[in-house]
């Protein structure tokens, strides 16, 4: 287990969650992609229970991994819902690869959200490109609101990796977000259109008109 799942899994998630993630999803996981093997219920269920039965539905499963998706351990697709049932389907831990020992200073002190508040760059670089942001320049707002989001919630305290985390895990959900008005959509992301020189083909048409009203 990497720094960055042993800082996730010593936030407020109940022991059941844990036990799911350790026992039941990582040691299925992929080293490099993080996709876990087709999740069995029914062996998942026998891990959870133990000598005990507390554990009987699928639905209960289902709920911890809702819990471990709140924390950031667990990924689904998009045009996954987390009402239905993932028996014999994949989800993705996020932070299986990231390397141990590259930010291990940024766990070391905790903090509240501040005004002045940035993203540590390599790693927000880092982990944008880990979880396929395709376009992971953000804005002034977009930072804004995950600033004030935070900063109304003074009772949490986080690490720079932490915090840099569920920045980059917010404009994920905003990048895949639907109903999102932007110009391009680019695989499964919506993509903000870049300011620019390039006419689009309305202009180009507008364009070629007023040249021939003037040359007729």
């Amino acid at each position: 287990m990497n720094s960055s799942e042993q800082a996730a899994l010593t936030q407020g998630i109940s022991n059941d969650a844990r036990v799911l993630y350790l026992l039941g999803l990582r040691p299925t996981a992929d080293d490099h992609s993080g996709q876990t093997a087709p999740l069995n219920y029914k062996h998942l269920l026998a891990l959870l229970n133990g000598a005990k039965k507390e554990f009987t539905l699928g639905r209960q499963i289902n709920g911890l991994i809702k819990e471990l998706v709140k924390h950031q351990l667990v990924e689904i697709e998009p045009d996954d819902s987390l009402d239905k049932s993932f028996n014999g389907r994949n989800v993705r831990l996020p932070l299986l690869n990231i390397k141990q020992d590259d930010y291990p200073a940024l766990h070391l002190q905790w903090s509240a959200m501040t005004t002045s508040w940035t993203p540590h760059p390599p790693l927000f670089k880092d982990l944008s490109a880990l979880i396929g942001i395709i376009d992971n320049q953000y804005t002034a707002e977009e930072l804004g609101e995950f600033i004030a989001y935070w900063m109304g919630r003074p009772e949490m305290q986080f690490s720079l990796f932490q915090w840099t985390q569920k920045f980059v895990f917010q404009l994920k959900q905003k990048r895949t977000a639907r109903g999102v008005k932007t110009a391009q959509k680019v695989g499964n992301q919506w993509v903000e259109p870049k300011a620019g020189i390039e006419a689009d083909d309305n202009a180009k048409k507008l364009v070629e008109k007023y040249r021939k009203t003037k040359t007729d």
